[in-house]
């Protein structure tokens, strides 16, 4: 079975970075429904740099025909065609600015939406092995560095490609050779571009990958800024967070350097293929081969060429930064969680049950045959693990701290998959539940639960479609019937208590309560406490307790707890330490193995 590794940056250098036209050709399918839109942008662009590329003709065509032939009704007659193209040019400017740019926000829109799904399927590993931070960075700021490209850069880009075509095409059918002259300078550029793009494109990539560690730095002091204050640790995360805004400095210090590379260089070639014109255009009228007007057409062809390549420059960087972000991105969007669903053919139970230690072979509701367990970095946490849980009766872990009860707990729940053997619920591989079915088997409750921005009903009610139609006085009823009457009492407000952001506003033994209601309300089959009671007092752990007590006899409960108390009445006790789970009977001897185990470990 699979340990995958999802650590985004740590595979970044694994994965071959994406391919110029392969990344805009993916983005592009994201919003198959604009390609109508894009084509339009793109005749608009078309036409304007056509349209561009006839006014400098039309101006030598009047110079040599009629200025110096003092013709002045052809010369107002050409200046009036001019006068239709810079109108005509106008129009599809505002054309291609308002489709690219819808297209631009569109894109955001759709990308932004497309990454938070991909997330929502990810397991836990991925989250474990990766900061908050630096994926709200990949969501916000890697998103917005496409959206400007393709709202701004993009159209300029595309029309600056096009006239360049227009411009070069014109030069070598005025005159081949002086063309040909004038454009030897633009083989340069491209030679410098070819060369110096994948180091630009490198130098963004590593400097967002420090936006999103800077990020993660933040997000993580403002998370934790009531530990930092009890225990007077300011010092400690300025000094983190200086260290991170350095290294963020310095590699936008060098990203900055790579991206202003080519603007100077553009400039210079660009102010040497103007010399040739001159310098060559005048020795060939000397020669008789060329008139005025022409060069003074050619002159304003040479310009139309090199000044959109200059203003490629700035725009190649921006497309650099913004294939660096999509880098980033399409590491995300290609991530697949290793905790597949089996085929329905595997759903068969095709294992004969095993006895549960006393010779009985009655079915279990959750069984461990085998079970092993590492994470990504290699350090073993369990070793061929067996043991069964009937329906109905309570179970305690117990175990030192670090010795895996809670890596036990996410195995039974499928936070993640064994390494090696097999999860059986209900006589059958986990895997072969899809996560709504295994959700409504299995509930759990959490030692620090998260709570959402909303009421009490909400955040209650969340993952839970049973009851979203029903009236307050009708989920107020069903939490009498289920005995949960007393804890919602403590909530001022009721089921209308408001939770503000990630539960601040109430305590942590309220929010306890909060989880217990929405996790028995599910009445799952399988309840897994996980330290649920290790932030709440005495008086509310009891009525808990006589809670429990009350659940349906096919409820089963997995207990992790330290305190002794919250485990004595439970009907078997397992203690895991050192990669193993063993079952040890009573509560005196759970002690006896506890403290052996502390001592040990």
């Amino acid at each position: 079975m699979s340990n995958k590794n999802y650590n985004l940056n740590s595979l970044t250098a694994e994965q071959p970075k994406t391919a110029t036209w392969s990344a805009l050709r993916r983005l592009i399918n994201l919003l198959p429904q604009e390609r109508g839109n894009l084509v339009l942008a793109l005749f608009a662009m078309l036409a304007y740099a056509f349209l561009t590329m006839l006014g400098p003709y039309i101006i030598g065509t009047t110079i040599n025909d009629f200025i110096f032939h003092k013709d002045y009704h052809g010369v107002l007659v050409n200046c009036g065609w001019l006068l239709l193209i810079y109108m005509v040019n106008l129009g599809s400017i505002y054309l291609r600015t308002i489709l690219m740019g819808n297209f631009g926000q569109r894109l955001l829109f759709t990308l932004r939406n497309t990454i938070f799904n991909k997330l929502q399927e990810l397991p836990v590993a991925f989250f474990s092995q990766n900061k908050a931070g630096d994926l709200i960075s990949r969501v916000n700021n890697d998103t917005d560095k496409l959206n400007q490209f393709f709202s701004q850069s993009l159209m300029q880009f595309v029309s600056s490609f096009f006239i360049i075509i227009g411009a070069g095409v014109f030069l070598l059918a005025l005159n081949f050779r002086l063309g040909l002259a004038t454009l030897a300078p633009a083989f340069l550029m491209w030679l410098f571009t070819k060369f110096l793009s994948p180091w630009v494109k490198r130098k963004n990539a590593i400097n967002l990958k420090n936006v999103g560690g800077m990020s993660a730095e933040i997000q993580e002091s403002l998370n934790n800024f009531k530990v930092i204050l009890a225990f007077n640790r300011r010092d400690y995360f300025r000094a983190r967070f200086k260290e991170a805004n350095h290294r963020n400095y310095s590699s936008a210090l060098r990203a900055g350097i790579a991206n202003g590379i080519f603007t100077p260089v553009y400039g210079f070639l660009a102010s040497m293929g103007q010399l040739i014109v001159l310098f060559y255009g005048i020795y060939l009228i000397t020669a008789g081969s060329f008139t005025a007007g022409f060069l003074i057409s050619f002159f304003i062809y040479a310009t139309s060429f090199y000044d959109p390549l200059k203003q490629m420059a700035a725009l190649w960087a921006n497309f650099q930064v913004a294939l660096a972000g999509w880098d980033r991105i399409s590491h995300i969007l290609s991530m697949e969680s290793d905790l597949v669903t089996l085929s329905a053919a595997a759903r068969a139970p095709a294992v004969t049950p095993s006895t549960n230690g006393n010779g009985n072979s009655s079915p279990a509701l959750l069984e461990f045959r085998q079970v092993s367990f590492r994470y990504p970095d290699g350090k073993d946490v369990l070793h061929h693990n067996n043991f069964r849980m009937e329906k109905g009766k309570t179970y305690a872990l117990v175990g030192p701290t670090g010795g895996g009860k809670t890596t036990t707990a996410s195995l039974i729940a499928r936070l993640y998959d064994p390494t090696d053997g097999a999860v059986l619920l209900d006589g059958k591989d986990i895997r072969t539940y899809t996560t709504e079915e295994r959700t409504r088997k299995i509930g759990f409750i959490l030692q620090e639960p998260f709570l959402f921005t909303g009421t009490v009903r909400d955040n209650i009610l969340y993952g839970n479609g049973q009851y979203l139609d029903f009236s307050n006085e009708q989920l107020e009823q069903v939490i009498h019937d289920a005995n949960l009457e007393t804890l919602l009492s403590r909530f001022d407000q009721g089921l209308e208590t408001p939770i503000l952001s990630a539960g601040d506003g109430i305590s942590l033994g309220q929010k306890q309560l909060i989880a217990f209601i929405r996790a028995v309300l599910r009445n799952p089959e399988l309840l897994i406490l996980d330290e649920a009671t290790a932030n709440i007092d005495t008086v509310t752990e009891k009525m808990l307790e006589d809670i429990l007590r009350k659940l349906p006899d096919t409820t089963t409960r997995v207990i992790i707890a330290h305190r002794l108390n919250t485990i004595e009445n439970a009907d078997e006790i397992f203690f895991v330490n050192s990669g193993e789970i063993i079952r040890a009977g009573s509560l005196d001897q759970a002690v006896d193995m506890l403290l052996q185990g502390k001592r040990v470990s």
